[in-house]
């Protein structure tokens, strides 16, 4: 993938989908804007990146507060000259799994917070940037649960369809700008996020297996392989797209 020297910015990169898409992109040569809420997995990330000869900067980020993501960008732009791609990956689950009756109005506004109005705020500040240079690329990360009911699930699903529909409205708008805007939408992918669902019930995994025609939950790497694709010159006529990667599930 053509990815070498450019300069990539990727929001909750301390964990997860995060941090493998981080240290991928490390190893094709790209210069890695590690950003988190929690800036000692930012670091550590960063480190991981530098000792295999890569090259990578932290800046940490909550992506809920507009000035924080505005300082990003100005960070990024002020140290490298410009920003390449954009990688909205911060993202966040409810505490509890309820009906949309007993949702909670805590976990509604923290993760529409972080999954929806954070990319929102990344997108805006970004955009003008890449309107300047000219260019730019933005890979939004949704999920299995923006393309399809969830139930239990209400504000994360909510949020995540959200997330699809920026993407496509925002590709729509900036098409002729020379930007590029899609989306990656993993199923259940081995993650804290995962493992939080999974501690429902002994075999919960075990059911949710069951409606993965592949059998088994998606790695982060494998997620990271679909991002950093995205995010090359290898996909360069592709814009407005999701990509679904859940083993099948969604067939059932």
């Amino acid at each position: 993938m053509n990815l070498k020297n450019k300069v990539i910015v990727l929001t909750g990169a301390g964990s997860g989908i995060g941090k493998a898409t981080a240290k991928l992109f490390g190893e094709h040569g790209a210069k890695v804007v590690v950003s988190d809420i929690n800036q000692k997995n930012a670091e550590a990330v960063a480190n991981e990146i530098l000792m295999a000869d890569g090259k990578a900067t932290v800046v940490k980020t909550d992506v809920t507060q507009f000035e924080e993501v505005e300082s990003l960008i100005a960070q990024v732009v002020s140290n490298h000259g410009q920003i390449d791609v954009m990688v909205n990956n911060a993202g966040i689950g409810g505490k509890q799994q309820a009906r949309t009756a007993e949702h909670s109005h805590e976990d509604w506004h923290n993760v529409i917070a972080v999954n929806q109005t954070g990319v929102f705020y990344c997108m805006k500040s970004v955009l003008g940037q890449m309107m300047k240079q000219g260019h730019g690329n933005i890979v939004n990360v949704a999920s299995l649960a923006g393309l399809r009911a969830s139930g239990n699930n209400l504000s994360y699903s909510a949020s995540k369809f959200a997330v699809v529909g920026m993407t496509k409205s925002a590709a729509l708008e900036y098409g002729r700008k020379n930007i590029r805007i899609n989306a990656v939408c993993p199923g259940f992918t081995e993650s804290a996020l995962l493992d939080q669902l999974l501690s429902v019930s002994p075999d919960m995994g075990d059911k949710l297996k069951r409606f993965i025609p592949m059998g088994r939950f998606g790695q982060a790497n494998e997620i990271a392989e679909a991002i950093c694709w995205l995010a090359s010159d290898n996909s360069k006529f592709i814009t407005g797209q999701t990509i679904t990667l859940d083993g099948g599930n969604s067939l059932l």
